[in-house]
């Protein structure tokens, strides 16, 4: 078998040349692909209720994005700040910051496919868990995240991170369609439903 030494004639081929490039942008795809084909599994209700160390009702009044970390390990994070409406579980005091990946620092952004993104003013009810050490500290990711919204009636109801309205608990990690089919549910009725389930489980 012929082998090819540094320097040598065939290593600089133009042939030899173009793989050597392209064989880096191919494993660099290969891994963008694996990223993108990455699915989030919808966390049941339980699964939602017992991983979170804390569940609380906020509202977002701050959000700040910047820099952190040297070298290859730099990224963007960005710190989110709410003021605590109602504490559900865990003691988060009057206000609470959650660290996540991703955010807009000098026109550069970065951000975490199909992560949840929050704005001053947003309310929400929120399932944490690791925040300071998972890049999105959320139960099941932008599953752990609910919107609190107010209906035509002017009734507050939940809404998952996309938008669509909360209808079933039960059914949320075991047929998504039917956890969003039907009459949307209270904020009242959702709170309810998790201090039931904190019950439960002894929390």
């Amino acid at each position: 078998m012929t082998s090819i030494s540094e320097g040598s004639p065939a290593e600089k081929s133009p042939v030899m040349k173009l793989l050597r490039f392209l064989l880096p942008m191919l494993c660099v795809g290969l891994a963008v692909a694996s990223v993108r084909a990455t699915t989030v599994i919808p966390p049941t209700f339980d699964q939602l209720v017992g991983d979170a160390e804390l569940i609380f009702q906020g509202t977002v009044t701050d959000t700040r994005s910047e820099w952190t970390g040297q070298g290859t390990e730099r990224v963007i994070v960005t710190y989110v700040t709410f003021k605590i409406d109602d504490a559900i579980k865990g003691v988060p005091g009057g206000n609470y910051t959650m660290r996540l990946l991703g955010g807009t620092v000098d026109g550069e952004t970065a951000e975490v496919a199909d992560g949840p993104r929050f704005k001053t003013g947003d309310r929400d009810i929120l399932f944490v868990e690791h925040n300071g050490t998972q890049f999105v500290p959320l139960v099941g990711i932008m599953h752990g995240r609910f919107h609190v919204q107010t209906d035509v009636a002017g009734r507050e109801i939940v809404a998952k991170d996309n938008g669509t309205v909360l209808s079933n608990v039960s059914k949320l990690g075991q047929d998504e369609k039917a956890a969003i089919s039907g009459p949307a549910l209270s904020v009242a009725d959702f709170k309810s439903a998790i201090r039931q389930k904190l019950s439960q489980l002894g929390r």
